[in-house]
């Protein structure tokens, strides 16, 4: 191939990237400013897609410009001032040299060197898609599309659900927040809404980590986005946050064992996996986040963060400090009574005294769904009682509607025979 044949794909690949590293990158810092600005979610947004797109047109002609982010800020700028221009909004009283100029000032200032500006009107933005009149699960799609650029399809795709369901849904989500003020709160109106931006990353990182089927057995990409939200928010606080530290070392220390959590198309449970595959700087990072936590008082994300690195640091499931970790269940129980919590206990109760002892911790207790009858199966099993296991497990894949559980459930039964 020659060398005028290879330049215009090594170009494109060039721009491909640089394209891929501001999406990442600066789409969350940019609306953060075009918010700030215009006071508008919707043209925000709008006009950076539209920058974006302009990008992926242009600079392949042109080049990648040195300073992507600037060219991005000042393109989608005037993208929105042309739109109010059209709704004949835009106050007349600015001449339009005026406005071209602050624009390519504040690109430069702002995004080369950030400082503190920056930093608050992304703390703004986080915590406006995380508002209070917004559902949970409505504030975390809406903060994977608003702060982490998530394209509306991927976001879709995370969530499980069509791309036209999800356009309608973010669209609700931004009226409900049209007019509400762009502020950071103090004292412990800060606290509550950082707390609310902990649980929505937390609930978007474990649906990454529920079983879904075919190729999305798992969606470790979504769990992905979800740390980079606790990492942007983190960097964003005026203060430190044990809670959020803690919450970042959970994730870190559960996403470790992504590579190990399927094969194929099948799930496979912890005591199965290959610990090789486990990413060792991340459970790395996630030890020494928790190292200077560890003495201080229980609190949720803590607690659960340091059972996972109970599994992590073990060389096998065999080798696991079981009596260690039905301890901290124990300590998460006085925080707040939860049947989730107790089922975990009594598995590993199990591990750590027996089957029985398992068996007697579950006597009583309700959780809605497969996952009761099924611990309770494999404890039977592990008992000698087949025949109370077999039932269990029919129980299981009676309430049992994912089919990579299914999969798994129908393996054990089929093990204990007739």
């Amino acid at each position: 191939m020659t060398q005028a044949c290879r330049e215009p794909r090594e170009a494109s690949l060039s721009v491909d990237t640089a394209l891929e590293q501001a999406l990442r990158d600066e789409w969350g810092r940019i609306v953060a400013l075009l918010v700030a600005h215009f006071r508008r979610l919707d043209l925000a947004e709008d006009a950076l897609a539209d920058a974006f797109e302009a990008a992926a047109r242009t600079w392949p002609e042109t080049g990648v410009p040195a300073n992507p982010a600037g060219w991005l800020l000042t393109t989608s700028r005037r993208r929105a001032l042309d739109r109010l221009r059209s709704e004949r909004v835009l106050a007349r009283s600015m001449p339009l040299l005026e406005v071209e100029a602050d624009l390519a000032q504040d690109a430069q200032r702002v995004l080369v060197d950030p400082g503190d500006e920056l930093r608050d009107e992304r703390l703004r933005l986080v915590l406006l898609c995380t508002h209070p009149r917004l559902s949970r699960e409505a504030a975390a799609a809406l903060t994977l599309r608003l702060v982490l650029g998530v394209p509306t399809p991927e976001v879709a795709r995370l969530f499980l659900q069509s791309p036209a369901t999800m356009a309608a849904r973010l669209t609700r989500a931004r009226k409900k927040l049209a007019g509400e003020r762009l502020g950071v709160p103090s004292g412990s109106d800060l606290t509550d809404r950082v707390a609310r931006v902990a649980d929505v990353a937390y609930l978007a990182f474990t649906a990454g980590y529920a079983p879904g089927t075919g190729p999305d057995v798992v969606r470790a990409d979504l769990a992905g986005e979800a740390i980079r939200l606790v990492r942007a928010l983190r960097s964003l606080l005026p203060y430190d946050d044990p809670e959020l530290d803690a919450l970042q070392a959970l994730m870190l220390l559960q996403h470790a064992r992504r590579a190990a959590r399927v094969s194929g198309d099948r799930l496979v449970l912890l005591p199965d996996q290959d610990r090789s595959l486990w990413r060792q700087e991340e459970i790395g990072e996630a030890l020494t986040l928790l190292a200077p936590l560890a003495v201080g008082a229980p609190a949720p994300y803590l607690l659960q963060a340091l059972i996972a690195a109970e599994h992590a640091i073990a060389a096998s499931a065999e080798d696991t400090a079981w009596d260690r970790i039905v301890a901290r269940y124990d300590e998460l129980l006085t925080l707040g009574d939860s049947p989730v919590v107790r089922l975990n206990r009594a598995v590993a109760l199990a591990e750590a005294r027996g089957p029985e002892a398992g068996l007697d911790a579950l006597a009583g207790l309700a959780v809605p769904g497969h996952r009761l009858p099924a611990v309770r199966a494999q404890l039977l099993a592990r008992t000698g009682d087949h025949a109370g296991a077999r039932t269990a497990y029919d129980t299981a894949i009676a309430l049992c509607a994912n089919e990579v559980e299914l999969a798994v459930l129908r393996e054990q039964r089929a093990a204990l025979g007739a």
